[in-house]
């Protein structure tokens, strides 16, 4: 096993892994910025070293002194947790250099997930669905306008560089969609480096489904089940539960099929997350993007296969056999993940501040992964992330009323929060009949 892990990440993330690192004897070190020098993972971990200022680029996104903090202290292997470095081929490739364990799939992998163009031709040759689109970049507005007249309207304008519901825009005619496709490809030059833009069919009512894959040492890819993740604000998730009320049996298992195959066409090793979108109406699934690192939501997998993710991607990157039977999973429950943000529970804007009171819900079915403690400060500087409040239940309904309880019990003063989001989602008839879509957050807004 790994003797000792340095963290590239911050917050709930960091502390997660650090947890499973510590039960499992080895060595933590954290990585942090000068704004979080005061986070509660900063001291559980054995050592910690300051990397930089606030900026992310500065600190957590700075490769070089990341590397820097590895060599310092000794560490055998880095993990990246999720955003910052997590999906960069480049850094991925720099840390192997360096002789280090890279706790996250082969450069190989990210990169030819990394283009969504790339990745949807890399699919469909695999024999995964895909949803229409073009196969190349629509490299001028006349090429999107006649991809979409070919493609039907409406359609999705997406940053091919993109990630995590960032550089996406919707045109439902040749009008909104000269006005996307010039700011789309605005925002992937700016924030990605990479202005190709990809047309897709967009389908109004669909459901977010994704399904969590694990490559293992011995080179098998295996699914743990789905997530159903269609609780969105502006194509970010809110909400995470499994399994999805959505699918019956057959149409899960086809989709874990297609997840494992899409695993398969890249050699794909350590945990990764093929997403789809799932049209309710017609029973169709199509490939959307895979994410090659460990998502948010995991906990929620984690409760109903009683596994831990985490300790899975250490010992596949150590080269060793995962501690339970891969033939031999069995999701049981329903387990539903409230992501706690830092923002107005209205308009899901931004309220940074002074954390005066945190007072975590607990009881049977109740876990949190928390980043913040009492007295710690919310800067504007990184996502508004608070905690995960992840329940799990017998069945569904059980989830929901424990995660009703846990709402009401979460004690959280000085930043704006969502919480009250969440309390007004539980009671909706809509979400509460698990018959709901993408849409469903703007028609209670």
């Amino acid at each position: 096993m790994i003797e000792s892990l340095l963290v590239a990440n911050r917050g709930e993330i960091a502390r997660r892994i650090i947890r499973t690192a510590n039960s499992l004897g080895i060595r933590t070190i954290a990585v942090y910025s000068e704004a979080d020098a005061e986070l509660p993972f900063v001291r559980e971990a054995d050592e910690a070293v300051c990397v930089g200022p606030a900026n992310p680029a500065q600190s957590y996104r700075n490769a070089e002194a990341i590397l820097a903090a590895a060599k310092q202290t000794g560490a055998q292997a880095i993990h990246p947790g999720y955003g910052f470095l997590s999906e960069n081929a480049d850094f991925a490739r720099t840390v192997e250099a360096n002789g280090l364990i890279w706790v996250g799939p082969g450069a190989e992998a990210i990169t030819a997930m990394g283009d969504k163009i790339n990745a949807r031709n890399l699919m469909a040759a695999a024999g995964v669905p895909v949803a229409p689109g073009t196969a190349d970049p629509a490299t001028s507005v006349e090429v999107a306008l006649t991809a979409a007249a070919e493609i039907g309207y409406p359609v999705m304008v997406k940053a091919a560089a993109g990630g995590g519901g960032m550089g996406m825009g919707v045109a439902n005619g040749e009008a909104e969609l000269t006005e996307q496709y010039g700011k789309v490809r605005a925002f992937a030059e700016r924030m990605f480096g990479d202005g190709s833009v990809l047309i897709e069919r967009y389908f109004p009512r669909v459901r977010h489904v994704e399904v969590q894959i694990l490559g293992l040492a011995d080179g098998r890819v295996i699914a743990l089940g789905e997530r159903e993740c269609s609780v969105q604000r502006r194509n970010q998730k809110l909400v995470e539960e499994s399994p999805s009320p959505a699918l019956s049996g057959e149409q899960r298992t086809l989709l874990l099929a297609a997840a494992v195959r899409a695993g398969e066409a890249v050699g794909y090793r350590n945990a990764g997350t093929v997403e789809c979108l799932f049209d309710p109406t017609t029973g169709d699934f199509f490939f959307l993007e895979m994410n090659t690192r460990l998502q948010v939501e995991h906990p929620v997998t984690e409760s109903v296969f009683g596994v831990d993710l985490v300790e899975a991607q250490l010992r596949v990157a150590a080269g060793l056999p995962v501690q339970f039977d891969p033939d031999a999973l069995v999701s049981r429950g329903h387990a539903i993940e409230l992501r706690i943000n830092a923002e107005d529970p209205k308009r899901f804007l931004p309220g940074p501040g002074v954390i005066t009171t945190w007072v975590e819900p607990g009881g049977e079915g109740v876990r949190v992964d928390s980043g913040y403690a009492q007295g710690n400060t919310v800067t504007p500087n990184y996502d508004s992330l608070l905690a995960k409040v992840v329940v799990y239940g017998v069945d569904r309904a059980e989830a929901i009323a424990r995660a009703k309880a846990a709402i009401a019990a979460f004690e959280l003063v000085g930043p704006k929060n969502n919480l009250p989001f969440f309390a007004e989602l539980m009671n909706n008839p809509e979400f509460v009949s698990g018959d709901y879509d993408t849409a469903i957050v703007s028609r209670m807004r």
